[in-house]
């Protein structure tokens, strides 16, 4: 497979977690928690501010280490904003180096004030963009600050992206034409989420109209038809699958078919490898794009996979449903037939 894979790099996200202790977050010499990275041979270090040891996610042995860089680079000392600054830019030149094509960036888990979120997605653009050549993903849920991530996005490079509209977030529709962005079209409903295939298409062709009115042409939009675990219905994944084929079909080779192909995993041991096959299925579905980790899956990895291994067999079998329950992929991750993670 040589598909050009357009991926929307998901990394710079105040959701993401470390484990405290681990490889990437946990005490220093000094009695201080900081999140190591950098690698072997550079290794730098982010610290972890007391207000984060007092969360429940620290309770429960997690950090978000983006949000953790985020309020250093707005509340810290010199030393700590320089250091928030250099991990920001550091995730970003990674994806940017694993071909990502948008580097998308939430802070809608940072807090809870509209107003300092907004900030922090200034802020967070402008750090990004003085490392990285990349247009912008700005993802919220609020229009807020969409508009906010958006005015500080360098219009002089690609056209930014909306992460996401839908039924349920209209007003982010003409956030994105004033803006001139394009758009992450999901499939979710006014006021839930779709359950099936006929749903997922019933929902899209309502919101279709809208970004047509709106200004936005076929190749300003990436329909997101929705990846739901696998774990919770072994029918989510092939019904996604299907909606992709059924959206290629309807709307045409212009038009680009995307979504968060990594939260088909969740929950589920080896979310690599079913990340890596169920992007590769999704493709050969009708899929052009993925909200995904770049340094997991990118275009090279894609025409790299080989679908003739046994790991391939297990995680396809599981994502069509012919494994049932997973309980053949389980077996093989318990007695080490699926590789390392």
């Amino acid at each position: 497979m040589t598909k050009k894979l357009i991926v929307v790099g998901e990394n710079i996200h105040c959701t993401r977690i470390y484990k405290v202790g681990g490889n990437f977050a946990r005490k220093l010499d000094d009695g201080r928690y900081g999140v190591i990275y950098g690698g072997k041979s550079d290794s730098r270090t982010l610290i972890i501010p007391e207000p984060f040891q007092k969360t429940a996610d620290w309770a429960n042995g997690k950090i978000k280490h983006c949000a953790v860089a985020v309020w250093q680079g707005m509340y810290g000392s010199e030393a700590d904003k320089a250091a928030a600054i250099d991990y920001l830019q550091f995730l970003a030149a990674r994806q940017e180096a694993s071909d990502a094509s948008f580097l998308d960036l939430n802070v809608d888990e940072f807090s809870t004030d509209i107003e300092e979120r907004c900030r922090a997605i200034r802020w967070v653009a402008q750090v990004v963009q003085a490392k990285s050549r990349l247009p912008l993903s700005i993802d919220s849920s609020n229009p807020a600050i969409l508009k906010a991530g958006l005015e500080a996005c360098d219009q002089s490079r690609a056209r930014p992206m909306v992460n996401s509209v839908s039924l349920e977030r209209q007003e982010a529709i003409a956030v994105a034409a004033t803006f001139k962005a394009v758009v992450i079209a999901s499939a979710a409903g006014e006021k839930d989420l779709p359950s099936n295939t006929e749903q997922r298409l019933a929902n899209i062709a309502r919101l279709m109209p809208m970004l047509r009115a709106a200004g936005l042409t076929d190749e300003a939009i990436y329909v997101d038809p929705l990846v739901f675990p696998i774990a919770t219905d072994s029918n989510n994944a092939q019904s996604f699958l299907e909606s992709v084929t059924a959206i290629r079909r309807e709307y045409g080779a212009r038009i680009h078919v995307s979504g968060g192909l990594s939260n088909v995993s969740f929950g589920m041991p080896n979310r690599k490898l079913i990340n890596q096959v169920f992007t590769w299925m999704a493709v050969e579905a009708g899929a052009d794009s993925g909200i995904l980790d770049p340094l997991q899956m990118n275009s090279k990895i894609l025409s790299a996979v080989d679908t003739t291994t046994e790991p391939f067999g297990l995680a396809k079998a599981l994502l069509t449903g012919e494994d049932l329950f997973g309980a053949d992929y389980i077996m093989a991750h318990r007695e080490g037939r699926l590789g390392g993670e």
